[in-house]
């Protein structure tokens, strides 16, 4: 009969341990990250320069390259893997892609930054017949979903890292474009 108890407090108590994990995990805030820039070109010609799945490496300056690992470029499920300049990798999986809406929203599924449960949708809006507004957003948490996670894993670093990543992807594309 002791052994029996033993074995269901044991049981409890790891019960307990993972509820308390969980629920951790589950408190870990969601994030947003908006960037916003607008170019002097028609939409069209930004859309063409940036909507290309398998082509952020083209306006990316943190990129060596971009590898579609499966499916089609621009569509639906496709996946593609991202080598940055510095080393690591990102792979991502396309889940949204409208031509005539000129945007895009895709997720990452695994990677060497600070983030998890991230999304992302890329949009080229036009302003004019010279003007166009690029956003590009994201929602995720940080990848350390503990409660208390160190200074280079928390919530300010991920949204710090994604910030960096949309501004200098932005900027680079505005520059390129602007350039043609």
């Amino acid at each position: 009969m002791r052994i029996n108890n033993m074995k269901m407090m044991t049981a409890i108590a790891f019960t307990m341990a993972l509820l308390a994990s969980g629920f951790s995990a589950a408190a870990a805030p969601e994030l947003h990250v908006k960037k916003t820039i607008t170019i002097a070109a028609p939409a069209d010609k930004v859309w063409e320069a940036s909507k290309n799945f398998n082509g952020l490496n083209t306006w990316h300056p943190a990129l060596a390259s971009d590898e579609l690992q499966s499916g089609t470029n621009n569509t639906v499920g496709a996946v593609r893997l991202l080598t940055l300049k510095g080393g690591g990798t990102i792979k991502e999986k396309l889940l949204q892609f409208d031509e005539s809406g000129h945007r895009y929203r895709y997720a990452i599924v695994e990677s060497v930054l600070p983030l998890s449960h991230y999304s992302s949708t890329f949009v080229v809006t036009s302003l004019g017949p010279n003007k166009t507004l690029v956003t590009w957003s994201g929602k995720f948490k940080r990848k350390n979903l503990s409660d208390t996670p160190p200074d280079n894993e928390n919530d300010k670093t991920a949204t710090d890292t994604v910030e960096g990543v949309y501004k200098a992807g932005l900027d680079n594309l505005k520059k390129i474009v602007e350039a043609k």
